[in-house]
C-alpha cells in the first residue's frame, strides 16, 4: 500500500508538469472499468485533479458560469501571448492566427462536422446573438423559447421585439418535467403559421434540465421553422455529436466543461444556412458563404482560441463519457444525502437522460442568496443562488478537479446551516 500511494503521488506531482495530458492519457485510457465504476474511485481521479492550480481551501462549487483552466492550458496561453508581444504585426497576425485552423479542425472533428461549419468565437453569448441578431425576421414574426432560459438571450429577444417588432414567446414547464415528451410537446403546441424562430437549451443554467434536441429541431424543420439550440453548459459536460442533434445553429461556450481559456466559444452553422445568416460585424461580400465571416472581430488575440487546443486534448485523454459519469456522481453524493434532510428538495431530474452534472438544492424558508453568503463567509464554499419565478435554491456545479471529501464538506456545512 505505500509504495502504491507513493507511486500515485509521483504522478500526481508529474501532471504539474508541461506533459499534464500525457499523464491523463496514461491515467485513463491504461484501465479497462466502466465509466460508472471509475466514477466512485478516489484514488483514480487524483492524478487528474492534480493538473490544476487551485486554492484547495476553497471548495468551488460553482463552475457553470466559468472554470478554471489546467495547468497545460495556462502555459500554452501564456506561451502564446509572450511570443505575440516580441513583434505583435507579425508573431501574433503572421504567425499564430492562422493556427486557428488547426483549432476549428480539432472541435470540428469531437463535435462531429465539417471544419467549414465551425466558427471560434469568444463565448456563448456571442456565438447565440449571431443567430438571433443575424436572422432575417420582420414584425408580427413569432420566436419561441421558455422561461427558463438563459437572461443575455432572453434580453437580445426583446430587444428584437423593440426594434422590429416581432414576437416573443416564452413557454413554462414544470421542475422536473414528467418526461422528455412531456417538454417536446409543449414547443409543438406553441408553434403557430407565424413561427420562425424555436429557440431553447441543450440543457439549462438553471436546474441543469437536458431537452430534447433532435425531436425539436426536426420538428421545426419540418415546418420551416428555424431552430437556435444554447449549448453553453452542454458541450463536453457530457457526451454528444452533431448528430445526435441534428440542428442547424449551436453556440457553445469552451471556458466552462471543456476547460479552455476564459473568453473562448463556438458557433456551429449547417453549411446551408450560413449565407444567409448575417454576421454580427460586417464581413465583405465574397464571404457571404464563408462560417469565417463570423469571426471578422477586429483585433483580438491568437493566445486565446490557440490554447484551446490543449484543453481539447486534456479532454479527450480523460474521456467524455468518463467525466460525465463522474459528474453525475457528485451530483448524487450530495443530492441523496441532503434531500434526506426536511425542506430540502431538487428541482433537478434523477433521470441520466434529463440531467448531468448541474443540480439546484431548494431549502423551504432559506433565502438562496443569504445561504450563499453563510456558505462562503463560514466554510469558503462556493456556490450562487438562483432565484425564478417557479423555484429557488443554490446551483451546485463541481467539476472533475472535485473531490468527494469536498461535496462531502459542503453537505455537513448545509446541515448545520439548516438545522
Amino acid at each position: 500500500m505505500q509504495r502504491r500511494h507513493l507511486l500515485r503521488a509521483a504522478g500526481a506531482l508529474a501532471l504539474l508538469r508541461p506533459d499534464a495530458i500525457d499523464r491523463a492519457r496514461a491515467a485513463t485510457t491504461g484501465s479497462q472499468r466502466g465509466a460508472d465504476d471509475l466514477a466512485r474511485d478516489e484514488d483514480f481521479w487524483r492524478d487528474i485533479q492534480s493538473a490544476f492550480t487551485l486554492d484547495r481551501n476553497i471548495i468551488n462549487l460553482n463552475n457553470g458560469g466559468v472554470s478554471p483552466s489546467p495547468r497545460v492550458v495556462q502555459e500554452a496561453m501564456r506561451r502564446y501571448l509572450e511570443f505575440s508581444n516580441i513583434a505583435p504585426a507579425r508573431t501574433m497576425w503572421v504567425v499564430l492566427e492562422p493556427e486557428i485552423e488547426s483549432v476549428r479542425r480539432g472541435l470540428a472533428a469531437d463535435f462531429g462536422c465539417d471544419p467549414e461549419e465551425i466558427a471560434i468565437t469568444r463565448n456563448a453569448s456571442e456565438s447565440l446573438e449571431t443567430c438571433q441578431l443575424g436572422l432575417d425576421l420582420k414584425a408580427g414574426d413569432e420566436v419561441i423559447t421558455t422561461d427558463q432560459d438563459y437572461p443575455r438571450m432572453i434580453t437580445t429577444w426583446k430587444q428584437r421585439e423593440r426594434r422590429d417588432g416581432i414576437v416573443l414567446k416564452m413557454i413554462s414547464f414544470p421542475t422536473p418535467p414528467p418526461s422528455l415528451d412531456d417538454l417536446y410537446e409543449r414547443f409543438e403546441r406553441a408553434v403557430t403559421p407565424r413561427t420562425r424562430v424555436i429557440h431553447f437549451c441543450h440543457i439549462t443554467n438553471l436546474t441543469g434540465q437536458i431537452f430534447p434536441v433532435a425531436r425539436i429541431c426536426q420538428m421545426a424543420r419540418s415546418r420551416g421553422i428555424e431552430a437556435i439550440v444554447d449549448g453553453a453548459h452542454a458541450y463536453a459536460q457530457f457526451p454528444f455529436k452533431h448528430a445526435e442533434l441534428d440542428c442547424d445553429y449551436y453556440g457553445t461556450s469552451l471556458h466552462k466543461w471543456l476547460l479552455a481559456p476564459h473568453g473562448t466559444g463556438f458557433l456551429y452553422v449547417r453549411k446551408s444556412k450560413i449565407a444567409k445568416l448575417w454576421p454580427l460585424m460586417a464581413a465583405p461580400e465574397e464571404m457571404t458563404g464563408n462560417i469565417r465571416k463570423f469571426e471578422e472581430i477586429g483585433t483580438h488575440p491568437a493566445a486565446n482560441h490557440n490554447a484551446i487546443s490543449d484543453a481539447l486534448q486534456f479532454h479527450t485523454a480523460i474521456g467524455v463519457e468518463r467525466k460525465a459519469a463522474r459528474l453525475r456522481y457528485l451530483r448524487t453524493l450530495w443530492t441523496e444525502r441532503l434531500t434526506r434532510l426536511p425542506r430540502v428538495s431538487t428541482p433537478t431530474s434523477a433521470d441520466p437522460r434529463q440531467s448531468c452534472g448541474i443540480g439546484l438544492l431548494s431549502v423551504e424558508g432559506k433565502d438562496p442568496a443569504a445561504l450563499a453568503d453563510q456558505l462562503w463567509e463560514k466554510y469558503r464554499i462556493l456556490t450562487v443562488a438562483i432565484v425564478h419565478k417557479q423555484f429557488q435554491g443554490l446551483r451546485i456545479t463541481p467539476n472533475i478537479y472535485t473531490t468527494a471529501r469536498e461535496v462531502e464538506t459542503f453537505c455537513e456545512a448545509v446541515e448545520k446551516l439548516v438545522a
